[in-house]
């Protein structure tokens, strides 16, 4: 199909990758640069410190807009939104020019080119922004915007966006029900989760996997739960003195983090990495004993929705011990209650590492069951396929309305 004949959408986000290889996650532009057989796409996504400049990124036309003086853009990364305002009040100050800017600029987008439908990743800011452009537009929820921002004005905007919308995706059954219970309906709500590369990327490895090496990759921020790892380390470490744990990450939570580590007595068994780039990852998961995700939901009520950290340890075929939390059935199966435990817990949770680094033959099993079970529903290429016939059915139901 001709650049010319391709429908055109708009995608708005946040997250997004500033340069080739930044940290950050790329889960959004990962599923556009899948779309551009089928659309025209533009992302805009908003500009950061040392970010790239617009242009074309793996067939992707990506537009950044400014929404403070460039050295204060700093809402977005390092911990995303919410916890960025969770930690440093004063940013709340940024939010109005970050929601102006992106839907000014999306003014300008629409005034200079064709553009069919808009696909929001987020409920709020993005969804309530493509709800002022007069298009129809697909709202993708990822988890925080659901179970997090509870203030009743931020309900409210969250049911008027949904509402509006052609179609709603979420990316796990337990976000479907949390949105119908808090009355955030659109005329269609599916369920189709980020995906992952599990052909040429996150794949199993041949070599064996290292002896008591544990690994967490993701933003370090409340609802992950790393401080309750870390309290379990010692008992961990009892019975297993080689323990370690490698942690690959950033976010607004490493200081602590990193005193309770201390305070722990945790210098021989827990080592900060910091980033990795996307391209490292692979490797990580298929060295490791065992990935950690002790997820929580946290005092705001925000937790995960399905992470992309997961399903790409489980794509590596990676034992996994994680948090109690909703949603994570989707990618688990059957086999979550074997997998998740609460791990506010210490002792439960030492007790689900401990199996599994003790029983690696049965780790590894368990894990050959929870990636073959995934991969019809995570493989990128069946994700952006439904995304595309999502986009679609919006675009076919405006018309005909």
């Amino acid at each position: 199909m001709t650049e010319q004949k391709k429908p055109s959408v708009l995608v708005l986000a946040s997250t997004y990758p500033r340069w080739e290889s930044d940290p950050e996650p790329g889960f959004v532009h990962q599923l556009c640069s899948r779309l551009t057989d089928r659309f025209t796409v533009i992302a805009l996504v908003p500009d950061a410190p040392g970010a790239d400049p617009s242009g074309l990124l793996d067939g992707v036309h990506v537009v950044r807009y400014r929404y403070a003086p460039r050295r204060l853009q700093t809402l977005v990364n390092n911990g995303g939104i919410v916890a960025n305002v969770q930690r440093h009040r004063w940013k709340w100050l940024l939010l109005p020019g970050f929601v102006l800017g992106q839907w000014l600029a999306a003014r300008r987008i629409l005034r200079r080119q064709r553009i069919d439908v808009v696909h929001a990743h987020w409920l709020v800011p993005q969804g309530l922004i493509a709800s002022w452009l007069h298009r129809p537009y697909l709202v993708t929820s990822h988890g925080g915007d659901l179970f997090g921002l509870r203030h009743r004005l931020f309900a409210a905007l969250k049911r008027k966006v949904a509402g509006s919308a052609a179609a709603m995706t979420v990316v796990s059954r337990a976000m479907r029900d949390e949105a119908t219970a808090q009355g955030i309906l659109a005329p269609t709500v599916s369920v189709v989760p980020m995906g992952v590369d599990l052909r040429d990327r996150f794949t199993p490895g041949s070599a064996p996997r290292s002896r008591d090496e544990l690994l967490f990759v993701g933003r370090l921020v409340a609802k992950k739960g790393l401080r309750f790892l870390l309290q379990a380390m010692p008992l961990i470490a009892a019975r297993r003195p080689s323990v370690r744990l490698t942690i690959v990450g950033f976010g607004p939570e490493e200081p602590a983090l990193r005193k309770q580590a201390d305070e722990l007595g945790l210098a021989d068994h827990v080592v900060f990495e910091g980033a990795a780039p996307q391209n490292r990852l692979p490797a990580l998961y298929r060295r490791a004993s065992l990935f950690v995700a002790p997820f929580v939901r946290d005092s705001s009520g925000d937790q995960e929705g399905l992470p992309v950290a997961l399903m790409e340890a489980v794509g590596c075929g990676c034992p996994v011990v994680a948090g109690e939390v909703q949603g994570l059935a989707d990618l688990l199966g059957e086999l979550t209650p074997e997998v998740c435990v609460d791990p506010t817990d210490p002792a439960a949770l030492a007790g689900a590492v401990l199996a599994n680094l003790e029983h690696p033959e049965q780790a590894q099993a368990r894990a050959g069951v929870i990636r073959a079970s995934a991969i019809a529903s995570i493989d990128w290429e069946a994700v952006a396929a439904r995304y595309g016939d999502l986009l679609m059915h919006c675009l076919s139901s405006a018309r005909k309305a």
